[in-house]
């Protein structure tokens, strides 16, 4: 019974110390993050074009480099996206079962607001990149 509880304990560690981690990159990463997967080259562009302060034309042959490449890349990701999607699914539902109800209501919370914070990312990287053509 003592070792089940250590167990237990273990877990329940691993899973706050995954949260946590969680919580701390998702604050980290929230200050410019990238655009979201599958979004096309004028979002990425736009995106290094800020974090490394690129001129126009540096924007146009980076922006050149991955439309050339994008229908590759797409073509990967999609073959490789269901396989991280399940994987994403079964981490989260395993971190779940660890929480206590209040914890898993505040863990549904923050993942929405992930995916919110990086809708927004996407939408602001095409106002940008759109608004930066005119």
């Amino acid at each position: 019974m003592f070792s089940r509880s250590r167990a237990w304990a273990a877990a329940l560690l691993v899973a706050v110390f995954l949260a946590g981690g969680l919580t701390g990159w998702a604050v980290s990463r929230s200050a410019d993050m990238p655009p979201p997967r599958g979004s096309g080259p004028d979002a990425l562009t736009a995106y290094l074009a800020r974090r490394l302060d690129l001129d126009a034309a540096q924007q146009d042959a980076v922006r050149a480099v991955l439309t050339r490449h994008h229908a590759e890349m797409q073509s990967i990701m999609s073959s490789v996206r269901p396989r991280l999607d399940s994987l994403r699914s079964t981490v989260r539902a395993e971190i779940t079962a660890q929480l206590t109800p209040p914890q898993r209501e505040r863990y549904t919370r923050l993942l929405k607001e992930l995916e919110h914070q990086r809708g927004e990312w996407a939408h602001r990287d095409s106002t940008h990149t759109n608004s930066s053509h005119d």
